[in-house]
């Protein structure tokens, strides 16, 4: 995003935030507001007329949020209607950027949803673990990949996948990101999962261990790698028995190769 949208994101962000706290049905509030905005952006990416509208900067704050009223009035809540009309009085650098701007909006209302009933953590283990599911299943993410195939019936696929094996609040980000792709599947999920640890204000560790991690296991690595990158750490592991031993973290762009088999690879460079 350019430094106008996100100066329009960091502000409307901050007033959802609000209106989220000051209500005493925030569950239910955020996650129906979650949802409809993804509708919102269904109808804006089917009328680019209307798309570019809405993000109009020669047209004043005032007309732009009469215009959503008038669209959308009666068939969204009145909280997401406020949320929306809060959106399209800020300047965005251009129609796409609101676009993604509803987005991130729309998949932070459900996170905070599951803020607010403690199940955060446990939606981002799902994303995660969503996303090496896909990245094991090459004929399910070929599928979801697929630029020539409607967006509702990758999402009808993958919730025919999901359906009674995750939170109903992972079930709709997945199906979200699944319909509006900005990569591929497996690192859109990770992404989702990603988010979620960075709301908890923690720093996600990649682990490929060569063995199963228990819960003791991981909150001993969690502690090494907050003593070294002085910030909370979320472990997202994984099982590759290639490395023969020990494991690989990668946080960020910096990779530490403690594995058995890398260990070998640096002897092996060592002695030729």
């Amino acid at each position: 995003m350019h430094a106008a949208s996100r100066d329009a994101l960091a502000q409307v962000t901050s007033h959802l935030d609000s209106a989220l706290n000051s209500t005493e049905e925030s569950v239910a509030t955020a996650a129906h507001l979650g949802t409809e905005l993804f509708d919102v952006v269904e109808v804006l990416d089917g009328d680019r007329g209307l798309r570019v509208a809405v993000a109009n900067a020669s047209a004043t704050a005032e007309q732009r949020t009469r215009l959503v009223s008038e669209v959308f009035g009666g068939k969204v809540s009145q909280a997401t209607l406020e949320i929306l009309k809060d959106a399209v009085e800020q300047t965005w650098s251009t129609p796409r950027e609101l676009r993604q701007g509803l987005v991130e909006i729309g998949r932070r209302s459900l996170f905070r949803a599951a803020e607010q009933q403690g199940m955060l953590e446990k939606v981002e283990d799902e994303l995660f673990c969503l996303s090496r599911i896909l990245d094991r299943e090459g004929r399910l993410t070929q599928l979801l990949s697929d630029h020539t195939a409607q967006p509702a019936k990758k999402r009808e696929l993958l919730a025919n996948v999901l359906y009674g094996k995750v939170t109903s609040l992972t079930e709709a980000l997945a199906l979200q990101v699944i319909g509006r792709p900005e990569r591929n599947p497996i690192d859109d999920m990770a992404g989702l999962a990603d988010a979620a640890a960075a709301l908890r204000n923690r720093t996600v560790a990649h682990v490929v261990a060569a063995g199963e991690l228990n819960e003791t296991q991981e909150s001993v690595l969690a502690k090494k790698l907050q003593r070294i990158y002085g910030k909370e750490m979320s472990i997202h592991s994984e099982v590759d028995t290639d490395l023969l031993g020990g494991m690989v973290i990668r946080v960020g762009d910096e990779v530490i190769d403690g594995s058995t088999s890398g260990k070998l690879q640096r002897l092996r460079a060592h002695l030729v």
